[in-house]
């Protein structure tokens, strides 16, 4: 989050889509601080967990809230910036794109600019837009484009809409409990799962079967539901799907560990997705590095899958190793 960018977007677009309290702002302070630090101060901290790379992302609010030549505008500078950090530190940084969702033709073209022309790995995506999922038929050319790409999908939280959050989370004590509960604390996670099992259910990974996607929060629910998903919905023949829920999940979905540094639901998402499918992530700054790495330090698997978890899987994935 750049704040010459973050300054671009208006104040009471950002609250309106849950981003911000109604009574907030995005003012200075450390946090926004180190968010906005994509040159020497980044690298800084990341050497001081011993951290060699980081892949940079735009949290929103962001493009998926402008539409028209002002979204495709504010995408492309975004990821002009980055590609700028990218390219005096490649050794240290690599990069999403950023992708103007309410312009889906012209999103698809913006990835495979920032994909082909600036070296990104893929693209990160910040929940809905306009309160649609990708599974919505309008944003296929952005789907088709990235699995045509070999380029996986990040689909990081977002807050859940306007309707959602006055039904759900509305009406606690201080305003900030439910802005909280609607976002990190429960909404927005819940809100990811949902987005998955949507792809899946709706045929979309079906019919996207290259199609990748990455999720956070050591898989937003998702591993503990597996089975039951399966129990409920059975093969799928009846609605025309391929595969199971869970299959199609693990054949097509990799999780991060970012931010949820907790060795009982580490387990968790071990078993129900596998080595081979867990990428290792910080979450910084909402988690600190040296939080994370002491994580992954103490997990309880042998050396070899401690590699892989650390780098090994994302090397694969982003193409990493030929960086």
């Amino acid at each position: 989050m750049l704040p010459e960018m973050t300054q671009r977007i208006p104040g009471s677009v950002a609250v309106e889509a849950g981003w911000v309290p109604s009574s907030g702002h995005w003012g200075p302070g450390p946090l926004n601080e180190a968010l906005g630090d994509i040159q020497q101060g980044r690298i800084d901290a990341m050497n001081q967990a011993e951290l060699t790379l980081q892949v940079l992302s735009v949290i929103g609010p962001g493009a998926e809230l402008l539409a028209g030549e002002e979204g495709i505008g504010f995408a492309r500078d975004y990821n002009d910036r980055l590609a700028v950090a990218v390219e005096r530190h490649p050794d240290r940084f690599a990069a999403f794109a950023h992708l103007p969702m309410k312009e889906p033709a012209a999103a698809a073209d913006e990835l495979e600019r920032c994909v082909k022309k600036l070296g990104f790995r893929g693209a990160s995506i910040n929940g809905t837009t306009d309160g649609l999922f990708l599974d919505d038929p309008r944003f296929a050319p952005i789907l088709a484009r990235a699995e045509a790409l070999g380029s996986p999908l990040y689909i990081h939280p977002g807050p859940p809409p306007r309707a959602v959050r006055d039904a759900y989370y509305s009406g606690l004590p201080g305003e900030i409990s439910s802005y909280l509960l609607s976002n990190a604390g429960f909404g927005w996670h819940s809100e990811t799962a949902i987005h998955i099992l949507r792809l899946v259910l709706s045929g979309t990974l079906d019919r996207n079967p290259g199609l990748k996607l990455i999720i956070g929060h050591l898989g937003e629910l998702l591993p503990m539901l597996l089975k039951r998903v399966d129990e409920t919905f059975g093969t799928g023949a009846e609605a025309g799907r391929q595969r199971t829920v869970s299959q199609t999940i693990l054949d097509q979905v990799w999780i991060t560990t970012s931010g949820f540094f907790d060795t009982s639901a580490f387990l968790a998402a071990l078993t129900a997705f596998g080595t081979d499918r867990i990428l290792f992530s910080v979450d910084y700054p909402y988690a600190t590095n040296s939080a994370g790495v002491a994580f992954l330090k103490s997990l309880p698997v042998s050396p070899a899958d401690r590699a892989r978890i650390a780098h090994g899987n994302a090397d694969t994935l982003l193409g990493l190793s030929t960086a």
